[in-house]
């Protein structure tokens, strides 16, 4: 069984086992999250597409940890002008293990 979900405004296709790094939730490490916003669920030979979310389904996730990803380096550059700014950012973002899918 797997479904598509939506979290911090992107689509994951997740199945039950499955690891998966979303934008940073507001959880703490090994507590559980649920996903309301189920697009679709499906089996072999049977899908489940709603519109716009799938009512009554939901997916359950088991927070492994919080971080932050690696860093980019940007770089803004002025030419004939002597005028360079660096600047670094390190998006953060939480990991989250697929338990339950539940529709």
């Amino acid at each position: 069984m797997y479904a598509v979900i939506m979290t911090g405004g992107k689509q994951y296709s997740v199945k039950v086992g499955d690891s998966i790094f979303v934008e940073k939730l507001g959880a703490e490490a090994d507590s559980e999250v649920t996903f309301d916003k189920v697009l679709a669920v499906g089996e072999e030979g049977a899908v489940k597409v709603g519109a716009p979310v799938v009512e009554g389904a939901s997916v359950v996730g088991k927070v492994v940890k919080n971080g932050k990803g690696k860093k980019l380096n940007i770089i803004t550059y002025r030419p004939k002008k002597g005028s360079m700014v660096r600047k670094g950012h390190r998006q953060p973002y939480t990991k989250v293990e697929i338990t339950a899918i539940n529709g």
